[in-house]
């Protein structure tokens, strides 16, 4: 918690006022934030100086790790998130790579599981990445990038958090993902949560301990209207200490997760927050 609650403040010290464009919002905005998470530990990163809900950004991941295209696929895990972007996107509406309603096109877990080869055929890379892990080999690219420029015009969004690195030392396993854009006080939650999450569910099907997950974001920034919020409500509340994720301990293989595996096998314990606050999101 008092990392986040220092990025906010930093974000509200030193951070530049940037119009964007897509919004059409001022952000202030910062470059280049490291947060970790002790997963081996597991002190689970949900915020606690506002209500925070984990089991749709855990959904979500789920809907990744399965290589999930279409929204209703992502609806009946628990997550709406992809909702807005399959069927509100006037430029992927009018795309002629979109399929029909719901259809997300090549887009995160696509890339993840299906990365098209130029000379035919594709590659998994997840499953590559638990294969080795498995057998207790780290290459030192165990990288999974759903960032893929050649394949931007066949999906609806290109990733923000866009790749993750395993590290291997010895028995203990590490992660390291990058996010080039982050809304700190709506997105980065949902954020945080799936990267511990990713590291644990990870470790746990390879058979080894989670270490820390490393978390680096380009550019973090809060919209103007969110700011005022974040200064005079949230950054004056003291944090509770870090609750727990549980992780139903049947699941124990990539297979599982892609089979049977629902938000109902996650749940978490010792979470006491304050009340929620309601930040404007910006499409």
């Amino acid at each position: 918690m008092n990392q986040y609650l220092q990025l906010c403040q930093r974000i509200i010290n030193e951070g530049h006022w940037i119009e964007n464009e897509r919004t059409q919002k001022r952000c202030l905005t910062v470059i280049n934030a490291d947060l970790e998470y002790n997963v081996g530990a597991n002190e689970f990163p949900l915020i606690t100086t506002r209500k925070s809900f984990y089991k749709a950004a855990i959904a979500e991941f789920l809907g990744y790790i399965r290589g999930y295209d279409n929204a209703a696929d992502f609806r009946k895990l628990g997550a709406k998130t992809w909702d807005a972007n399959a069927n509100e996107n006037t430029a992927w509406l009018a795309n002629p790579h979109r399929k029909g309603e719901d259809d997300m096109g090549r887009v995160y877990g696509v890339q993840g599981r299906n990365w098209a080869k130029p000379d035919g055929g594709s590659i998994d890379q997840l499953k590559k990445i638990v294969d080795n892990l498995s057998r207790g080999i780290d290459d030192r690219g165990e990288i999974l990038s759903f960032y893929n420029p050649g394949e931007f015009h066949m999906g609806c969004l290109r990733p923000c958090m866009h790749t993750h690195t395993f590290s291997l030392l010895g028995d203990t396993l590490y992660l390291t993902s990058y996010q080039r854009s982050c809304d700190v006080p709506l997105g980065l939650n949902f954020n945080q949560v799936q990267v511990f999450f990713f590291l644990a569910i990870i470790a746990q099907i390879t058979g080894l301990k989670a270490g820390k997950a490393y978390h680096k974001i380009v550019n973090a920034h809060i919209y103007e209207d969110q700011l005022e919020l974040m200064r005079d409500v949230q950054l004056k509340r003291e944090p509770f200490p870090s609750p727990q994720l549980i992780i139903n301990p049947d699941i124990k293989s990539l297979e599982d997760l892609e089979t049977w595996v629902t938000v109902d096998d996650f749940s978490v314990e010792n979470y006491q927050c304050h009340d929620p606050i309601a930040y404007p999101f910006s499409v």
